[in-house]
């Protein structure tokens, strides 16, 4: 993305990659029956070798941007903190929970497919939403960080709390439609999936501003890196649809029911996340990137939790191969909206950060 402006082709068409790539997937699985067990059979301790590079890679090149350095600093304004906190670890995953219930009480498959997409807080995609809306930047890689970190402690005893313990207050719920899910099976799958591009990340910043600088790591370097994300989604979407495209297919009406409470989750999300950042007292550039930070979901991280815990053909993960295809139009959509409400903001009215600002360099995508 230039200067932040505007998106780059891989970026401007994703919801159309993700679709010929999701009808590449099906026609590889028709054309090559074999497929399918050629791709199983590539695995190690319950791993698939596949997805996981595909999976890893979406979330390495994000992860890579973040300018760990400023994180204590920027951190030192507890409000934007404590609000940001409140809306991606309280707010959100309430709000999921409760769409999914009302939406799917009788599918607790997708069901807990959207829960775990509620609870994995976006640290990939807001970034370029944030951007596109011109948002706060250096507290858009804060946020990201901070979720990062949030994820690893937080995920998997959420997940285990609100698909099994919670669900299970609900009243008239029966045994069998609770589905057990493991914390030591959700921590595993985070610790591998979110902990090793985390540390690709971390230590691919570390030496490379050491060894060339900052200008050259976030000016030359960060703009060749940032593009393969979308390359390691696209590469994930047809190993999983080459496995499993034609449920989809043959599922349409089960894809309408999964996508009504996403897209509903995403305009509520984004309205009351902007509605209370704004009533705060947070200028534009703050109330953007909370609202875009607390709307965004991490699929990648779902979808890679659904498919370690639940298997690749689950309706688990099913449900959240969904969610990129919504997520995509509907945040494309929301940046308009946001951007029509700057000029409701007090000229001036901002929440500075604690320190002088990071480096120059672009948006720390």
């Amino acid at each position: 993305m230039a200067q932040g402006e505007r998106l780059s082709l891989l970026d401007r068409y994703t919801t159309l990659w993700i679709f010929l790539a999701m009808a590449l997937g099906v026609g590889l699985g028709v054309v090559v029956p074999g497929l399918a067990g050629a791709l199983n059979s590539l695995s190690w301790s319950g791993v698939s070798i596949p997805l996981a590079v595909g999976l890893i890679w979406m979330m390495y090149p994000p992860l890579a941007r973040v300018r760990y350095g400023d994180l204590p600093r920027l951190a030192a304004n507890r409000r934007i903190m404590a609000v940001s906190l409140f809306q991606n670890w309280v707010l959100g995953p309430l709000l999921m929970f409760a769409l999914a219930w009302i939406f799917l009480p009788d599918l607790p498959q997708y069901r807990v497919g959207l829960i775990i997409v509620g609870l994995a807080r976006c640290i990939a995609m807001v970034l370029v939403w944030n951007a596109l809306a011109k948002g706060h930047t250096e507290y858009a890689a804060l946020l990201v960080g901070l979720n990062s970190v949030f994820q690893m402690l937080l995920y998997a005893v959420m997940a285990w709390f609100f698909v099994t313990v919670a669900s299970g207050w609900i009243g008239g719920i029966t045994a069998s439609a609770v589905v057990p899910i493991s914390i030591a099976d959700v921590a595993r799958t985070v610790l591998f999936y979110l902990g090793v591009p985390l540390a690709m990340g971390f230590l691919t910043r570390t030496i490379l501003v050491r060894r060339k600088g900052t200008e050259w790591y976030e000016r030359r370097f960060i703009p060749r890196l940032a593009p393969t994300a979308i390359i390691g989604l696209l590469f994930t979407v047809v190993v999983m649809f080459s496995l499993k495209g034609e449920q989809i297919v043959s599922l349409p009406w089960d894809v309408f029911r999964i996508a009504v409470p996403l897209v509903l989750y995403f305009l509520i999300m984004f309205t009351l996340s902007f509605a209370l950042s704004k009533r705060l007292g947070f200028g534009y550039e703050e109330t953007t990137t909370l609202a875009f930070t607390a709307a965004s979901n991490n699929f990648e991280l779902a979808i890679a939790t659904t498919i370690g815990v639940f298997g690749i053909a689950s309706g688990q993960a099913f449900a959240a191969v969904i969610g990129p295809l919504v997520e995509v139009p509907v945040l494309v959509n929301l940046v308009r909206v946001a951007l029509r409400q700057r000029g409701r903001f007090a000229a001036g009215k901002a929440t500075p950060p604690a320190a002088s600002p990071v480096d120059a360099g672009g948006p720390a995508k």
